[in-house]
């Protein structure tokens, strides 16, 4: 009785031998024979495409090539500089037909291939006597290893169903197919195009001349230049009307038309162009922008190298009303020199924690930007952002755990100076009546103008009393500003003008109730006018001028750049100081301004001695808020990492407060042996660095990296440098991502399109003025008229510090900017 198959025999590979030692068993054999379809398809390695390597490479004797389609080599079995060459040979030969008298006969019904089929498919129909099969030699000349299984019947393992041919469903018509793209028909055209020598690329680029060459690089050069200005200024390419007799036919042509119209030798050589080859279509304007990009990229990808970084993430609605995610990389260069890069924009569906995490990895793994490299986080206070359980930042702190979340100090005080400002009823309502204001001065042409005219006069006026000084940019004529919420400065701002155009105001309000002509514009003038002119507004409208004026500077150093979390630490802490200052010294100051203020301006002013009530709110409610949102205490991470910051070093160079801040927060980026050499240098550092004279100059811990690698002292003091970079890597503010959706909203509304079909985002070119040099060896390859592959290289300045500016690329262009 025979042995059963097992499992094991089932997968074993045939011929294979077992060198186990412990398991000794012979494995039963079968000669059962396994029927095979006749025309079952062949299996083609995925992996067979790739060349054959330099050693196999041997000359082919074309006269010698097996023409037998059922025994011959396939194409992607040659080298690949060969493959060309045997096409050549085997479509020069024609398709292999043997006049044979008779041909084998297979199947129940006895059935063979016809000689009278080669007349019908005499251009692709080849017989093998050996395999007794039909196959195709278009397909087989040029046939894609990788094909779907099932189109190799006519390539690889051969047609001998004879009884599908003839008939309404034809195995040969079926095999040509009735599209004209279909893999047959496409595979005759490749034949026709190999064997047109006259017409190939190489061939034609090499009768161009020098001249047409440097004529076709300067054409292409005019294009690259008019896409890199319209993108950085953010100008719509494309026009309503783009024909020849339009008027206006488009900021890229009209832009393009200046150019002609300077430059002689451009416009010549544009007019005598191929019509098919101009490099103007919006095809080109596209790729013209993803090269662009993709240099841009590339150039940032190059700079972070494997240094660690942080992610800034701030999500916003475009014009389009898609939800946008602006990515900015944060992180230490070469040279010591704090960069945030936006690197950019990314669609999500929702904003869901979820979501932003895996578009987030998505942009991180596309560029090879390892996760383990996450050193901070940086985002806005959003519960999907800054959610201890299932916020961004704890879902990625779940993947690298030292990737540590800072909220947006720019945020944060935003936050303290809004939510301090609602929660005591006379500022509340102090800014009710602010915004009561503006809205009816600004409702309409005629009020500004008049708000103008009066404030213009009243300029004039003050300086004929030399009250008020002269010189440029001074006594600038403008208007009230409205305070925004989630605006940063706004409120200082509207709170500045009100109180400088404060008697030019009043004017308009007294022209408002006198000119009114119904009950309704009477009643909102005189309410407006009667709360301007209270002495409770007007003494808010001085403290919170002052105070708004010193956390404005605090709120403009928070959005620098180059800033690091330790001086931001300083000035969160001195701004505490002023404040603090003010309410304890400065209310005599303040009465007496207060008082002063409201005599000029005819304001009666109430009896300070009469007795006061009470009322519910806290008078100190902005110091609490910035205490509250900026408690040092909580943060052990900032003050560990302030050890470092040269002031405190200066007083105090702490060094077991260092060695913890290794020991606790950055255990990964310092081997064992590190944290044990780490005490000794430190001690080093400060002997040798800290008592330095040009080391008392510096301010900040920036400063202190780029004195560290411009002195050398980055390479003496490497552990000491490694603490610097982590902690500036750390973010302080998200105002770099902010302002990436403010470019997107401002391309949106000022495109001119045609149609909204495509709506891919590009990434490209930053804030205006923020230029990529512009190099007039921009192509570094011959270009033709066949294509624009060409290979562009753009030159970026060599100052490392100049190259910061050019921020990515913000190219937040739609695509149908450009369609």
């Amino acid at each position: 009785m025979k042995k059963s198959t097992t499992m094991l025999d089932f997968f074993k590979r045939k011929g294979s031998t077992s060198n186990s030692s412990e398991v000794n068993v012979e494995l039963p054999t079968t000669n059962v024979a396994i029927p095979i379809p006749e025309n079952a398809d062949v299996p083609i390695p995925e992996n067979a495409d790739v060349p054959i390597s330099q050693s196999q490479f041997q000359r082919i004797d074309l006269d010698s090539l097996d023409y037998d389609p059922g025994t011959r080599k396939q194409i992607w079995e040659y080298h690949v500089n060969q493959r060309d060459e045997i096409r050549r040979a085997y479509i020069k030969k024609g398709p292999h037909q043997p006049p044979l008298e008779t041909f084998k006969k297979s199947g129940k019904q006895n059935r063979s291939f016809q000689a009278s089929w080669y007349r019908n498919n005499s251009k692709w129909l080849e017989y093998s006597p050996t395999t007794d099969a039909a196959y195709c030699l278009p397909c087989f000349v040029f046939h894609n290893p990788n094909v779907v299984v099932g189109q190799n019947a006519f390539i690889v393992g051969g047609f001998r169903n004879w009884k599908k041919v003839g008939g309404k469903d034809c195995s040969f018509q079926v095999h040509i197919g009735k599209d004209p793209n279909s893999a047959h028909r496409v595979a005759e055209q490749m034949c026709k195009d190999l064997m047109n020598q006259s017409q190939h690329l190489q061939r034609v680029v090499d009768h161009f001349t020098t001249e047409q060459i440097a004529n076709n690089r300067l054409q292409l050069k005019a294009t690259i230049f008019i896409v890199r200005y319209l993108a950085f200024q953010a100008i719509a390419f494309r026009g309503r009307d783009e024909s020849f007799s339009s008027l206006n036919r488009g900021n890229f042509h009209e832009s393009l038309g200046i150019v002609t119209f300077w430059n002689e030798k451009v416009a010549e050589i544009i007019e005598k162009a191929p019509k098919n080859a101009t490099y103007t279509s919006p095809r080109i304007q596209k790729e013209i922008l993803h090269v662009f990009s993709a240099k841009v990229k590339k150039a940032i990808r190059e700079e972070i190298g494997d240094a660690k970084f942080c992610i800034m993430v701030d999500e916003a609605r475009d014009e389009s009303m898609k939800e946008q995610m602006a990515v900015v990389f944060r992180y230490v260069d070469a040279e010591g020199f704090v960069k945030e890069r936006f690197f950019g924009l990314i669609h999500v569906v929702d904003t869901a924690a979820l979501t932003l995490k895996k578009g987030i990895y998505s942009l991180l793994s596309q560029y090879c930007l390892d996760i383990q490299n996450i050193q901070g986080q940086g985002y806005d206070g959003a519960s999907n952002m800054r959610g201890m359980w299932n916020g961004l930042q704890a879902l990625i702190l779940n993947d690298y755990p030292y990737a540590y979340y800072i909220h947006c100090f720019a945020h944060r005080l935003q936050l303290a100076l809004v939510k301090a400002s609602k929660q005591v009823v006379p500022i509340s309502h102090f800014f009710l009546t602010l915004l009561f204001l503006i809205k009816i001065v600004s409702a309409s042409c005629k009020r500004n103008e008049q708000l103008k005219v009066a404030n213009a006069n009243e300029i004039a006026r003050l300086i004929d009393l030399e009250e008020l000084e002269t010189g440029s940019g001074l006594n600038q004529i403008g208007t009230l500003q409205r305070p925004g919420e989630t605006s940063w400065s706004s409120h200082f701002r509207s709170v500045s003008s009100l109180l400088r155009m404060f008697s030019s105001t009043v004017e308009v309000l007294q022209n408002i109730i006198d000119g009114a002509i119904d009950g309704e514009n009477r009643a909102e003038g005189e309410s407006a006018y009667e709360g301007l002119t209270s002495f409770e507004f007007v003494f808010i409208l001085h403290p919170e001028k002052e105070t708004m004026e010193i956390t404005d500077k605090l709120c403009q150093a928070l959005q620098s750049q180059s800033q690091d979390i330790l001086n931001a630490m300083h000035l969160v802490s001195s701004t505490k100081a002023l404040i603090q200052k003010f309410r304890d010294d400065g209310w005599d100051g303040l009465l007496t301004t207060v008082i002063s203020f409201c005599e000029k301006h005819r304001i009666d002013v109430l009896d300070m001695n009469a007795r006061y009530v009470a009322r519910r709110g806290r008078a100190h409610s902005q110091l609490q808020e910035l205490n509250y949102r900026f408690n040092e205490d909580a943060m052990e991470l900032l003050r560990l990492s302030s050890a470092l910051e040269p002031r405190e070093a200066l007083k105090s160079f702490r060094i077991s407060d260092l060695c913890l801040l290794v020991k606790n927060f950055y255990p990964q980026d310092f081997t064992d042996y590190d944290k044990q050499v780490l005490e000794k240098e430190l001690y080093h550092f400060e002997h040798n660095v800290v008592q330095d004279p040009e080391f008392k100059k510096l301010k900040s811990l920036s400063e202190l990296s780029q004195w560290l690698v411009r002195t050398g002292n980055s390479e003496h003091y490497k552990l000491v440098y490694r603490m610097v970079i982590l902690v500036l890597t750390l973010p302080v503010s998200t105002a770099t991502t902010e302002l990436c959706p403010s470019h997107t909203d401002l391309v949106a509304v000022t495109r001119l399109c045609q149609s909204e079909a495509s709506v891919k985002l590009l990434h490209g070119l930053g804030p205006r003025g923020h230029v990529i040099p512009f190099h007039t060896d921009l192509l570094a390859a011959p270009c033709t008229y066949m294509n624009l592959s060409v290979s562009l290289v753009l030159y970026t300045n060599s100052d490392v510090k100049t190259t910061a500016y050019w921020l990515p690329i913000v190219l937040s262009l739609s695509s149908y900017l450009l369609m």
